[in-house]
């Protein structure tokens, strides 16, 4: 029998979120990684499919030996606890220094009147570049998971008053692509993941670390559609308290037939996922079945 999947949201409830906010907002957050690491950590591999995900991947992907893989495990584990720190950190007001490498790329499509995508991935801590990478001359439009906690989705809505960033829950209905759509129409920006499916029906099969993988049509089809320009941005977080934007150009033949561009836009995407993850193999957070 297959493992039972990770939900794929916050754990815990509005009470306790409210309460981990609290708590940030007047002790150091590496007490609390500590706390995490000891506490939490351990209940979690034992009771959570995740340990067995992320186990294989070490081993089948990385290619570690057993012992390696399983202290690799809970040092992903324990990285992934830190993430969920740090962004209750930020709702209870905490800044992260953050440097970001290939800033020149977002600023020159921001000055662009045309719309543009930008990919994300399940690794280090994307939701940081929503509170850094500020568009002034664009609106960004970030399509989320609808089944998140409603508290998390409450902070979100708080951190991004006053900007121009909004969120686009995904819907059965596929009433998100309207959505999508309009905001393309309109030069804005349209930050989608690429390396979920999600259940979706259409993807694309692409060898990822040795392995095949499968991922989402979707966010390739969107861009080729209309010939946007696409980004990929992944937030890696390279100390206790500080993070690394890496901004990477992915380059596709428009004039091409729409399959090839949508084959080469997507290679282009894995590509550049592969090498994060090579050089940040611990904060890999694709706590699913990944490979065929």
């Amino acid at each position: 029998m297959a493992e039972q999947q990770w939900a794929g949201t916050t754990y815990g409830n509005g009470w306790m979120h409210k309460w981990l906010i609290r708590i940030l907002k007047v002790i150091d957050i590496r007490i609390l990684y500590v706390f995490v690491a000891v506490c939490v950590i351990p209940v979690c591999l034992l009771i959570n499919p995740s340990r067995g995900i992320a186990y294989r991947y070490f081993r089948n992907r990385m290619g570690y030996g057993k012992l390696k893989a399983a202290w690799k495990t809970y040092i992903n584990h324990c990285l992934f606890g830190q993430v969920v720190v740090d962004k209750f950190a930020m709702y209870a007001g905490h800044k992260f220094p953050v440097e970001t490498e290939g800033m020149e790329i977002i600023n020159a499509l921001n000055n662009r009147e045309d719309g543009y995508i930008q990919l994300s991935a399940h690794v280090g801590n994307y939701e940081i570049a929503g509170y850094t990478l500020k568009a002034e001359k664009k609106a960004f439009n970030a399509l989320v998971f609808a089944g998140e906690k409603a508290s998390v989705m409450n902070n979100r809505n708080k951190m991004f008053t006053d900007t121009q960033i909004r969120m686009i829950p995904l819907s059965a209905d596929m009433s998100h692509l309207f959505t999508i759509d309009n905001a393309l129409q309109n030069g804005e920006i349209v930050s989608m993941p690429a390396d979920r499916i999600n259940g979706s029906p259409k993807y694309i099969e692409r060898e990822f670390l040795g392995g095949v993988a499968r991922f989402p049509q979707g966010p390739f089809s969107v861009a080729t559609m209309r010939g946007l320009d696409v980004i990929a941005v992944n937030v890696m977080k390279i100390s206790f308290t500080k993070y690394k934007i890496i901004v990477s150009k992915l380059d596709y033949d428009k004039q091409a037939k729409r399959k090839e561009q949508m084959e080469q836009l997507s290679q282009q995407y894995v590509n550049v996922l592969e090498g994060i993850v090579k050089k940040y193999p611990t904060q890999w957070y694709n706590y699913f079945e990944f490979w065929t």
